[in-house]
């Protein structure tokens, strides 16, 4: 028999993050199964991939298996990952989080600047943390830490109204939608709308906020691609509670869900690039590099990030004041909250900057909503303030099919079944975002009793994402 042929295409091909640890395995297996058929090494790499665990004692994987999967010890809360050069990880929902997005938590944790993290149930693999990673740093931020889309956020409006008028007249609502949001990456409004945030100082004060503020004010109002969407639905509320103060009984909601559009886009990259030129990390890590806040490039990072945060409130405010314009009523209840940002807080009695990526502020009584999927109901929750997960929570249900594989997996006849069935109309919107594609929110919310109590419900009716098909 031959030289074992397999190549670091093929990992990737099974599900393996292209990164210095993929390298140390295709080393590895090409030393150790040189005498093995590629099919039978691909049917173990599969196995590995899938739990590493289970070859925590094989005398071949066992070390790999480690660095995969760090040996968990039970704690009081989800599990603590003790990673032999890392600081401590708190995992919630551990059975159903991929491989790499551990391993990513695990690289992160690392860091000579990290001093704790967590990893919500939705988690999975992402760039930089993982989606659904928290990670608490010293003195230093971390822009991919963040992410790309700066203050990411959902924001649900309550309306004095009974969801039977949106049963008995849809395209009344259905219009609205079409009629007043604007989807995709690229879209601009030839008319900016007014608002205070256009005016902040900053914007003048860095050339490069300067050189985005012409594009930042055509965009003001409008939603990206991917999973960002607007939508009606049906609030349920069981029993009052003074935080939400609604009264018992059903209502129209509004949900939307973007963030900080191109504003956030070039501000992540641009800090990024001064990040890593900077801090001179290995390949596999590079994306973790970090900006000390008593740096020049450190301090305007954090001063951008949190105007481009003001900036994706903004976008949700300006849609949702239109649609309550068409509605002819105000909201009596909002919950608003953000992900994908940096927050400069007390842990143990240290202060930390708590990166979330893709997770929930869950601070003791603090409101939040954590949408499911299309056809899934969300839940409006308030924070138990549990330090173990840096009083953090998940941001949604979390893909448990990437986009590529949802695409190749998901007819549009199985799409349109699922919305027939949970009377659901989809404006707009692809098949990657199927609820096929993300994790069961049932699940993810058992899996975070301990960070999260629920005062409401959400059921979607009508949903547009980015797109023109009618579902």
């Amino acid at each position: 028999m031959g030289k074992l042929k397999i190549e670091a295409k093929d990992l990737r091909a099974l599900g393996f993050a292209e990164d210095e640890l993929c390298s140390q395995l295709l080393t590895l297996v090409r030393k150790a199964f040189k005498h093995t058929s590629k099919e039978a090494t691909i049917e173990l790499l599969q196995g590995f991939l899938h739990n590493p665990a289970a070859f925590y004692e094989d005398p071949t994987l066992g070390s790999m298996a480690e660095k995969y999967a760090p040996r968990r010890t039970a704690s009081s809360e989800g599990q603590l990952i003790e990673g032999k050069e890392g600081v401590p990880f708190s995992v919630f929902g551990g059975d159903t989080l991929e491989p790499a997005a551990l391993h990513q938590m695990y690289q992160a944790s690392k860091l000579p600047v990290s001093v704790a993290g967590a990893i919500m149930p939705d988690g999975h693999f992402g760039y930089g943390l993982p989606i659904g990673g928290v990670l608490g740093t010293e003195n230093a931020v971390i822009p991919y830490g963040v992410g790309l889309d700066i203050g990411c956020r959902m924001c649900l409006s309550v309306f004095p109204l009974n969801p039977s008028d949106m049963a008995r007249n849809p395209n009344f609502f259905i219009r609205m939608l079409e009629e007043q949001t604007l989807f995709g990456g690229s879209a601009q409004f030839d008319k900016s709308p007014e608002h205070p945030v256009m005016d902040k100082a900053l914007f003048k004060e860095l050339p490069l906020l300067r050189n985005l503020h012409t594009r930042a004010w055509k965009q003001l109002g409008s939603s990206g691609s991917g999973n960002h969407f607007v939508e009606f639905g049906e609030v349920v509320v069981e029993a009052k509670d003074a935080l939400l103060g609604l009264e018992p009984g059903t209502y129209i909601g509004l949900l939307s869900h973007s963030g900080s559009r191109t504003l956030g886009a070039k501000i992540a990259d641009y800090y990024t690039n001064i990040a890593i030129q900077s801090r001179r990390l290995s390949q596999d890590v590079k994306h973790m590099a970090w900006l000390y806040l008593n740096e020049p490039a450190g301090a305007e990072y954090w001063e951008a990030m949190n105007l481009a945060g003001d900036y994706a409130s903004a976008c949700h405010e300006v849609i949702h004041a239109k649609i309550a314009r068409e509605l002819g009523c105000r909201y009596i209840a909002r919950i608003e909250n953000h992900h994908n940002f940096a927050w400069k807080e007390s842990w143990n009695g240290r202060e930390l900057i708590v990166h979330r990526k893709g997770a929930t502020p869950a601070g003791k009584d603090v409101a939040g909503i954590i949408p499911g999927s299309m056809t899934a109901p969300g839940f409006i929750v308030k924070g138990k303030g549990n330090p173990e997960s840096l009083s953090s929570a998940s941001h949604g249900a979390g893909r448990q099919l990437s986009r590529s594989d949802a695409r190749q997996s998901i007819t549009g006849t199985q799409l349109k079944e699922a919305l027939r069935s949970a009377g659901v109309t989809l404006l707009g919107g692809e098949k990657d975002e199927a609820p096929f594609a993300y994790k069961d929110i049932h699940q993810v919310m058992a899996a975070q009793q301990s960070l999260v109590e629920v005062m409401g419900t959400f059921f979607p009716k009508i949903v547009r994402m980015n797109g023109k098909e009618r579902w």
